[in-house]
C-alpha cells in the first residue's frame, strides 16, 4: 500500500491545498495582467512610430515635390522671360518688313514710315519698362552717365551740358548709360 500523506499532488487536494492554490493563482494573474499591459502600451508606441515614420515619408516627399516645381518654375521663367517683350516687339518687325516690300521711292512717305515705326519701337520699349535716360541740365551721376568730354559751359561744374547718346535703364537698372558731355569747372 502507498502512502497518500506524503505525496502533497495527490488526485484529492485538501482544503489546505485548495487555499494555497488560489493564493497563488492570483498573484499569476497579476502577473500577466502586467505584462498584457506593458504589450499592449508597446503596441501602441510602435503603432504610433510607425504613423510618425509615415508621416515624416510624406511630409519629406512633399517638400523634394514643392522643392522641383520651384524649380521648374525658375527654369520656366528664366527660359520665357522674354516673351512678353518680344510680344510687344513684333509690330515693329512687321511694320518694317512692310516697309521693305512696299518700296516707295517717295522720301516723304519713307521718312513717315520710319517715324511710326520709331513711334512703335518706342511704345514696345516702354512697355518693356525699358526707359531712355536723357540728363540734359542734369548733374552727372558715374552710375548713369558716361562722361565723352568736358566742356566750357555758363552752368554749374559737372553739370550734364549735352547727351551724345541716349541712355537706357531697366526698372532702375542701367541697360546702358548715357554717353554725354559735361561742364567744366570755372
Amino acid at each position: 500500500m502507498e502512502n497518500t500523506q506524503e505525496n502533497p499532488t495527490s488526485q484529492n487536494p485538501t482544503p489546505a491545498d485548495d487555499a494555497s492554490q488560489a493564493a497563488a493563482q492570483p498573484q499569476a494573474d497579476a502577473g500577466q495582467v502586467e505584462q498584457g499591459g506593458a504589450d499592449a502600451a508597446l503596441a501602441e508606441a510602435q503603432a504610433k512610430v510607425a504613423e510618425l515614420q509615415d508621416a515624416f515619408i510624406r511630409a519629406k516627399a512633399e517638400t523634394e515635390n514643392v522643392r522641383r516645381r520651384a524649380q521648374e518654375d525658375v527654369a520656366k521663367a528664366h527660359k520665357f522671360a522674354i516673351e512678353n517683350f518680344a510680344e510687344h516687339l513684333l509690330p515693329v518687325v512687321d511694320s518694317l518688313e512692310a516697309a521693305l516690300a512696299h518700296g516707295s521711292d517717295d522720301l516723304a512717305k519713307v521718312n513717315e514710315g520710319v517715324e511710326l515705326t520709331l513711334k512703335q519701337l518706342s511704345g514696345a520699349l516702354e512697355k518693356g519698362k525699358v526707359l531712355a535716360i536723357n540728363p540734359v541740365g542734369e548733374k552727372f551721376d558715374p552710375h548713369r552717365h558716361q562722361a565723352i568730354s568736358m566742356v566750357p559751359s555758363e552752368q554749374e561744374a559737372n553739370t550734364v551740358v549735352s547727351v551724345l547718346q541716349k541712355g537706357y535703364v531697366i526698372a532702375d537698372r542701367v541697360l546702358r548709360p548715357a554717353l554725354v558731355t559735361v561742364s567744366q569747372p570755372k
